[in-house]
């Protein structure tokens, strides 16, 4: 059964005592209890910060490179995102519903968010979308390079504060589109030039970008992952870029769904198969839930959560699981630990579509677990506990609920939100929390953890009892 490139958008219509020390006058000590103080205004609320409450709002682009409070970008979903040394929010094109230009497309479009100053910035690239990528040469960085306009790419943030993108649906060096690609970019935010690093400058249409994978566990500079988009993505503490699965090119130059997990090096420029499969449409081997193993490996999948903890460890949620002959949404949890080689699956179903089992809200249990969802958005918090929003179920509706997972007991906890799909956002006022605040339902929007540890959510695709479309809306949650 070939899988091809779909476009991601969907346009349908403790308490505890708290113990201080006080000194006394006599040079004793005194032990004093008292009780917690109320939570922060705003705590286990929503907060509207940004953007349009309504579908497919136009961005409002003003000039590069100039911050102003009138600036927006344009309804999208499928964008990339970093974070900054300095604690701001970035953005890489999209799936837009309609650019500066009114036009929609795949952006090529970069926006920085000041979180202090509550403004947008547009970087660079264009505000007509579908542009061709200007490739240079490789390995040589330049201003007036920049990939092409894109969607369901993948990224991350190194240790030097450089970002990565990787593949997606794109526009090629051509002009040509409708195919994934496996070209590899480094943005440098100091100087704002673009890096093509490895892969191809075009998209599986023009030339099968099957991948080269290899002796599995040496790297090479040979080798390269086959185009794909949807994949999984995590930046280890050591600087090197993990990938895994998605939606692409095996070895043989089938398109598919993928489990081969691999890294890359940016020190030496080498990518290396790590595990997994170089075919498509891999089965997984689950093993026995919470025990590592040798043999344990992932389902082939794409759209796929991700967190990657403290101890460096790499964590996925869900997505769409594929065989050969059967398709459907996943919501097991797998952990790899680089150090030892080992996948452990560790919570949720082996199967298709499982449901959810939501408990009671803010209650933690043995028993709750995420349905099978893809392109829900993952956060890990400073505690390392691994937050879930949203996504797809199978058959087209759309979650609204936050999702906590805290590793260290094992447990869900169905955190805020709706247990029915396909639910409006409530946004109250702009930039006032509000206990009745939320997102609603949506799929493929941007994430990121701001330095006080607060969830951040930009966009995405929506559809509720009244319609659907595309979002340009910018949350914030403050647990």
């Amino acid at each position: 059964m070939p899988l091809t490139p779909r476009p991601l958008i969907y346009f349908l219509g403790v308490s505890a005592l708290i113990f201080t020390f006080l000194c006394g006058g006599c040079g004793g000590g005194l032990i004093k209890s008292q009780t917690p103080p109320p939570p922060p205004e705003g705590a286990n609320e929503w907060t509207w910060m940004s953007g349009s409450d309504t579908w497919n709002a136009v961005g409002i682009y003003g000039t590069e490179g100039v911050a102003s409070t009138s600036n927006v970008p344009g309804a999208r979903g499928g964008t990339v995102r970093w974070i900054d040394a300095a604690g701001n929010f970035w953005l890489f094109g999209g799936n837009i519903a309609f650019s500066g230009s009114g036009v929609p497309g795949l952006g090529d479009d970069l926006w920085k968010y000041d979180v202090a100053n509550s403004e947008w910035t547009w970087m660079g690239g264009s505000s007509t979308p579908n542009q061709a990528g200007i490739y240079g040469t490789k390995g040589v960085s330049s201003s007036s390079n920049i990939p092409g306009g894109r969607e369901a790419a993948i990224s991350w943030t190194d240790p030097s504060g450089n970002f990565w993108l990787f593949g997606g649906i794109a526009y090629d060096s051509l002009g040509e589109y409708a195919a994934d690609i496996n070209d590899l970019w480094k943005y440098d935010p100091a100087s704002g030039a673009w890096t093509w690093v490895s892969g191809d400058n075009l998209n599986a249409l023009s030339t099968v970008e099957a991948g080269v994978y290899g002796t599995r566990g040496v790297p090479s500079a040979t080798n390269d992952p086959g185009a794909r988009d949807g994949a999984a993505g995590w930046a280890d503490s050591a600087g090197n870029l993990w990938l895994f699965g998605g939606n692409g090119v095996d070895s043989t130059g089938t398109f598919g769904a993928l489990n081969d997990l691999w890294k890359f090096n940016p020190a030496a420029g080498t990518w290396t198969w790590i595990s997994g499969s170089d075919t498509v449409f891999a089965s997984g081997s689950y093993g026995v839930q919470g025990v590592p193993s040798a043999s344990n490996m992932p389902q082939a999948r794409e759209r796929i959560a991700t967190w990657i903890d403290s101890s460096g460890n790499l964590w996925l949620f869900g997505g769409i699981g594929w065989s050969a002959t059967a398709a459907g949404m996943m919501n097991d949890l797998w952990e790899y630990n680089p150090a030892s080689n080992l996948w452990t699956w560790v919570s949720g179903s082996n199967t298709f579509d499982s449901a959810s089992v939501y408990g009671t809200e803010g209650v933690a249990a043995a028993s709750n677990v995420p349905g099978g969802r893809e392109v829900a958005m993952g956060w890990m918090d400073s505690q390392g506990n691994l937050w879930l929003y949203g996504g797809l179920m199978y058959g087209g509706g759309e979650f609204s609920d936050l999702w906590e997972y805290t590793p260290s007991n094992n447990m869900w906890t169905w955190v805020s939100g709706s247990s029915s799909f396909d639910q409006a956002g409530i946004y109250g006022t702009l930039g006032t929390p509000g206990a009745s605040n939320f997102p609603g339902s949506r799929v493929g929007a941007a994430a990121w953890v701001d330095s006080v540890g607060n969830l951040w959510l930009f966009g995405g695709a929506q559809q509720d009892t009244q319609g659907g479309g595309a979002l340009n809306d910018l949350w914030r949650y403050q647990p």
